[in-house]
C-alpha cells in the first residue's frame, strides 16, 4: 500500500516539479535572449573567411586614421537634363551635408555624358565600425538630399546599401515569428481537431524558441560563433517546424496510449518510451547533418551550423520534457472532443497511405522506374537557374540605394560607379598606384589615407559594379600586385562566390558521410541507409530544379544566392533523412516481430504515413514562411526547402522508398541478420513408440 501511495505520489509531484524547472530555466534565459539582435552582423565582409582580401581590406582600413570609410553616393537625375536651378540645388544641399558632417575631402560633383545625372561621391569615418552611427549618418544625408518638381535624389553606394539591408534584417524578426506562429497554428487546428490541444504544442515551440536565442546568444559570447539575420531566421523556422514534427509523433503515440492505460502519466511513461528513440534518433542525425557546416569557410554558413543545431535541440528538449509534464497536467480532456477513452478503440478508417503502399506494393519496380524518371526530368530544371545574385538585386521590393545604383549604371555606362579598394604597404603606395593604373580595366585611380604602415587606394573601373568586366578586372589588380590587397562591395560580392564554391566542394561529403554512418549504426544495414541517402539527394536536385524553372520566369528573379545550393543540401538531407528514420525504424521493428519484408514495409507505411503526412506538411509551411520575406535569398531557400520536403514526404518517402524496399525484400536489411532468412523451426522429434507384447 505503501508503495502505491508513492508511485500516486511521484506521478502528481513529477510534471509540476518540471514545469516549475522550465519556468525558472526561462527566467535566467530571459536577459541573454533579448540580446540577440545586438549581436546580429550582416555586413558582406562579416560573412567572408578571415583570408579573404576582402576581409584583409577592411580590417585594415579600421586601423587607418578615423576607422572605416563610410562611402555614400549622392544621385542628382532629371530625365530631359539637368537645369541650372538643378545643379544648384545640388551643390546647397551637397555643402549642408559637409557643414553638418566631417568628410573625406570635399565632395565633387561627377556629370554624365548625357547631361541628365550628376553623381557626388560622399565619404565620411565619423561612424567607424558603429552600425547605429552609420546608419544614422545615412538617414541624415538622405534627409537633406531632397528632390522635388522633375528632379530625383537618391543615396547609394555601400554604405546607404548597408543601412537598407540591416533595415530588411531587422524587420525580419517579428513579422517571420507571427507568420511562422500562425501557420503552425492552423495546421494543428486542421490535424487535432481540437480547440485545445493546438495551442498546447504551440506554446511549446515559442518557450523553445525563446530558450533557443539566449542559448545562441551565450555561444556568441563564448565562442564567437557568427550570428547573422539569415541565421536566426532559420534558427526559428526550425524550432517551430521541427518542434512541430516531435510534438506530432509523441501527442500521436500518447493518444494511443491513453486507450490502452488509464492514468495520463502512465500512458505518457508508455508514449515516451515508444516514439522516445526514435525522435532523438532523428533529432540527432538532423543535429548533426548541421554541425557539418562548421567546416565552411564562409562565416555566415559556418555560423548557421550551431544556430541550427540549438533550436533543433531546444525544441527536442521542450518537446520530450516540457510538453509531456504539461499534457499530463491537463488530463485526457485536452483532446476534447475527440477524448481518447480508456478501453475505446478509435474508428476504422480507410487510410489513404493504405491505397498507396498498395499500389507501391503491385507493381514495386514499375512505381521506382516512374517516380526516378520524375525526379530526374525535374532536375534538369538546375540547367535553368539564373547566374550569381548580384548585391542590388538581393531585394524583392527596391530600396533608394538599388534605385541610385540603376540610376548610376544608366547615366555612367562606361564606367564603374563603386570604388575598388586597394590597401598596400605605404613604401610601396606610389609604385602599386603607377602598376594600377595600368591595368586593363582601370579607368581611374587615387591615392587616400595613410596610416599603421598602409595606404588605401580608390580604383574606379571601366565596366559597371559586379559585370563580368569588372571582375576580370579585380582579379588581373589581385594577380599584378603582389602584398597588396583588393576590396571593396564588388570584391566581397566576388570572394562570396568563390568561398560558397570551396565550401559546397568540402561540405557535401562530409554531410553525406556522417548521416551515412549514422544510419548504418541506427539501422544495422547498409543497403536501408544508402537507399534514404540516395533518395534524398534524388529528392534536392528535383527541389533546386524546380526552382530553376520558377525563379527567372515566375519570380523575376535576377540570379540565385551562392550558398543555396549547400544551404539547401544541408537542409533537405538532414531533414528528409529525418522522416526516413520514422519509416524505417518502424518498418525494421516489424520485420524484428516477424513480419515477412513486404508486410513489414506496407504496415510500416500504413501506420507511419499519417503522422509523417501531417509533420512534412508543418516543415514545408515553415519553410514556405519565408517565401514572404523582403530578401531574394530567404525566399529561394525557402522555396526549395518546401517543396523539397513536399516531394520526400508525398512521393519519395511513400511510393519510392517503399516499392524499393519491397523490391529488395531482405536485401534492403543486408548484411545485418534481418537480411537473412529466418531458419525454419526444427520439427519436434517424436517420442520412439515400444513395441508392447500381446501377451
Amino acid at each position: 500500500m505503501r508503495a502505491v501511495r508513492t508511485s500516486a505520489r511521484r506521478r502528481r509531484a513529477v510534471p509540476w516539479l518540471v514545469l516549475g524547472l522550465w519556468i525558472a530555466v526561462l527566467a535566467i534565459a530571459s536577459p541573454f535572449a533579448s540580446q540577440l539582435a545586438d549581436v546580429q552582423r550582416d555586413r558582406a565582409v562579416d560573412y567572408l573567411p578571415v583570408n579573404a582580401d576582402s576581409t584583409q581590406v577592411a580590417e585594415i582600413q579600421d586601423r587607418l586614421p578615423g576607422g572605416e570609410a563610410t562611402e555614400m553616393v549622392v544621385v542628382y537625375h532629371r530625365d530631359g537634363g539637368l537645369t541650372a536651378a538643378d545643379k544648384a540645388t545640388a551643390a546647397e544641399q551637397i555643402d549642408r551635408i559637409a557643414g553638418a558632417h566631417t568628410l573625406t575631402g570635399t565632395p565633387q560633383g561627377v556629370p554624365s555624358k548625357d547631361g541628365t545625372t550628376v553623381m557626388y561621391p560622399v565619404a565620411s569615418t565619423e561612424p567607424g565600425q558603429d552600425e547605429d552611427a552609420r546608419d544614422a549618418l545615412v538617414g541624415d544625408v538622405r534627409d537633406v538630399a531632397k528632390g522635388g518638381d522633375g528632379l530625383s535624389v537618391e543615396v547609394g553606394g555601400e554604405a546607404a546599401l548597408l543601412t537598407d539591408s540591416r533595415e530588411v534584417y531587422q524587420s525580419l524578426d517579428g513579422p517571420l515569428l507571427y507568420t511562422t506562429v500562425a501557420v503552425v497554428a492552423l495546421l494543428l487546428i486542421i490535424i487535432y481537431r481540437s480547440p485545445f490541444l493546438w495551442l498546447v504544442p504551440l506554446a511549446v515551440a515559442g518557450v523553445a524558441n525563446y530558450l533557443s536565442m539566449a542559448v545562441a546568444y551565450g555561444l556568441n559570447r563564448w565562442f564567437d560563433t557568427p550570428v547573422s539575420g539569415a541565421g536566426s531566421g532559420i534558427m526559428t523556422i526550425l524550432v517551430f517546424g521541427a518542434g512541430t514534427d516531435y510534438a506530432l509523433l509523441l501527442v500521436s503515440r500518447y493518444r494511443e496510449e491513453l486507450r490502452r492505460i488509464e492514468r495520463p502519466y502512465d500512458a505518457m511513461v508508455a508514449a515516451l518510451r515508444g516514439c522516445g528513440p526514435a525522435v532523438l534518433a532523428s533529432s540527432g542525425t538532423v543535429a548533426a547533418g548541421l554541425l557539418c557546416l562548421l567546416a565552411a569557410d564562409l562565416n555566415s554558413t559556418r555560423g548557421m551550423g550551431p544556430l541550427g543545431t540549438v533550436g533543433v535541440l531546444c525544441a527536442l528538449a521542450a518537446m520530450l520534457i516540457l510538453l509531456p509534464a504539461i499534457l499530463v497536467l491537463l488530463g485526457r480532456r485536452v483532446f476534447w472532443p475527440l477524448v481518447p477513452r480508456y478501453g475505446s478503440t478509435p474508428k476504422a478508417r480507410r487510410s489513404l497511405f493504405t491505397a498507396m503502399g498498395s499500389s507501391a506494393g503491385r507493381r514495386p519496380l514499375a512505381v521506382l522506374a516512374g517516380g526516378l524518371v520524375l525526379l530526374g526530368a525535374l532536375a534538369l530544371g538546375t540547367l535553368n537557374l539564373p547566374g550569381s545574385l548580384k548585391q542590388q538585386d538581393s531585394f524583392t521590393s527596391k530600396p533608394d540605394s538599388v534605385a541610385a545604383m540603376e540610376t548610376l549604371a544608366a547615366a555612367f555606362p562606361e564606367r564603374g560607379t563603386r570604388p575598388l579598394t586597394v590597401v598596400t604597404p605605404t613604401g610601396r603606395a606610389d609604385a602599386t598606384l603607377t602598376e594600377v593604373r595600368q591595368t586593363r580595366g582601370v579607368d581611374s585611380a587615387e591615392r587616400g589615407r595613410s596610416g599603421d604602415g598602409w595606404t588605401e587606394l580608390a580604383v574606379i573601373a571601366d565596366s559597371p559594379p559586379q559585370s563580368a568586366g569588372e571582375t576580370a578586372t579585380i582579379e588581373s589588380l589581385r594577380d599584378r600586385l603582389d602584398g597588396s590587397y583588393v576590396g571593396g562591395t564588388s570584391a566581397e560580392q566576388l570572394d562570396l562566390k568563390d568561398t560558397s564554391g570551396r565550401d559546397r566542394m568540402v561540405v557535401v561529403p562530409i554531410v553525406l558521410l556522417s548521416v551515412l554512418l549514422i544510419l548504418v549504426a541506427l539501422l544495422r544495414s547498409l543497403v536501408a541507409p544508402l537507399l534514404l541517402v540516395a533518395a534524398v539527394v534524388a529528392v534536392w536536385g528535383a527541389a533546386l530544379g524546380i526552382g530553376g524553372l520558377v525563379f527567372g520566369p515566375v519570380f523575376g528573379f535576377e540570379g540565385t544566392d551562392p550558398g543555396l545550393g549547400l544551404l539547401s543540401f544541408v537542409f533537405l538531407v538532414a531533414l528528409g533523412v529525418d522522416y526516413g528514420i520514422f519509416l524505417m525504424h518502424r518498418m525494421r521493428e516489424e520485420c524484428l516481430n516477424g513480419a515477412e519484408p513486404v508486410a513489414a514495409a506496407l504496415t510500416a507505411l500504413r501506420t507511419t504515413g499519417g503522422v509523417i503526412a501531417s509533420a512534412g506538411l508543418v516543415l514545408a509551411a515553415t519553410f514556405a514562411v519565408l517565401t514572404n520575406m523582403p530578401l531574394v535569398q530567404l525566399v529561394e531557400l525557402g522555396f526549395v526547402i518546401a517543396v523539397g520536403v513536399l516531394l520526400d514526404t508525398f512521393l519519395v518517402r511513400t511510393y519510392l522508398v517503399t516499392s524499393a524496399s519491397v523490391a529488395l525484400g531482405r536485401r534492403v536489411w543486408w548484411p545485418g541478420r534481418l537480411s537473412r532468412a529466418p531458419e525454419p523451426p526444427v520439427p519436434p522429434k517424436e517420442p520412439e513408440r515400444v513395441a508392447v507384447s500381446a501377451h
